[in-house]
């Protein structure tokens, strides 16, 4: 699918990090966009500087998103892209011995489901309500309606310790991915995954920074952290390549996570 001024994009997860950078390219590229994300503040000042929308939304709130949907739809029209970028990423062992306490503990249940609901449920939300979106358009040149790309983790394939939540809620991404696609197959949307490695988000700034130094040396090659506008790039192609459909691509540095 060609990008252009008559391209509506919406990005979840908009207002910083892959999202904010996805959204910029996009917008770049003269497309129309509209941000969703819980943080008002950077979500106003971004869809101000790319002259795009700001939705405050909770993913993990049906009526949220719909109702966000609805108003992005009533300022640029029903959109034919969807980027979900919007997630979060907490560490907790599954049982263990507190190292001052010396007391047993177990990941909390209500951060595990915490985990699931943004990362996989609040995902499947706005795609499907995207793609229902995306039905009543009519197609493009050689039947294409729209896209949408999900952002899994390599966490879905090498989870570290303390990742069980964030892991299984990545690989249920993945895992939705070829379904997902053959679902929409015959209304012409494609559906593809990206598995980011470690990459330079606000995720990633509370880490210390020798934490920091000892990862980007982790990865293979290139030595460092991915940059947001690499996962950008690789977003557009999706959006682009009309044969690219029901993939789920690393993009890592060809990373392969240590246990710690």
């Amino acid at each position: 699918m060609k990008v252009s001024t008559t391209t509506v994009a919406v990005v979840t997860g908009g207002a910083s990090g892959l999202g904010a950078a996805t959204a910029r390219a996009l917008a770049a590229e003269g497309a129309r966009v509209a941000l969703f994300d819980l943080n008002a503040e950077q979500g106003q000042a971004l869809a101000a500087e790319i002259g795009g929308l700001f939705c405050q939304v909770d993913v993990t709130s049906e009526q949220q998103v719909i109702e966000a949907f609805a108003k992005a739809r009533e300022a640029h029209g029903q959109e034919r892209v969807l980027i979900n970028c919007a997630g979060i990423g907490k560490s907790f062992k599954t049982a263990g011995r507190d190292k001052k306490t010396g007391e047993i503990t177990v990941f909390p249940l209500e951060r595990f489901r915490a985990i699931i609901e943004v990362n996989l449920i609040g995902a499947f939300c706005c795609l499907s309500r995207s793609a229902a979106g995306m039905l009543e358009l009519e197609p493009l040149e050689g039947g294409e309606r729209g896209v949408i790309v999900n952002t899994s983790s390599v966490a879905a394939h090498d989870g570290q310790m303390g990742q069980a939540a964030y892991s299984a809620s990545k690989a249920g991404v993945v895992g939705m991915t070829l379904p997902v696609a053959r679902d929409l197959s015959s209304a012409g949307v494609r559906v593809n995954t990206i598995l980011p490695g470690i990459f330079d988000t606000p995720l990633m700034n509370g880490a210390p920074e020798h934490v920091k130094a000892a990862l980007a040396a982790s990865v293979p090659f290139p030595p460092r952290f991915g940059e947001p506008r690499e996962y950008a790039s690789l977003a557009m192609e999706m959006v682009r390549n009309s044969y690219l459909n029901g993939e789920v691509v690393r993009l890592d540095g060809a990373i392969r996570m240590a246990p710690r």
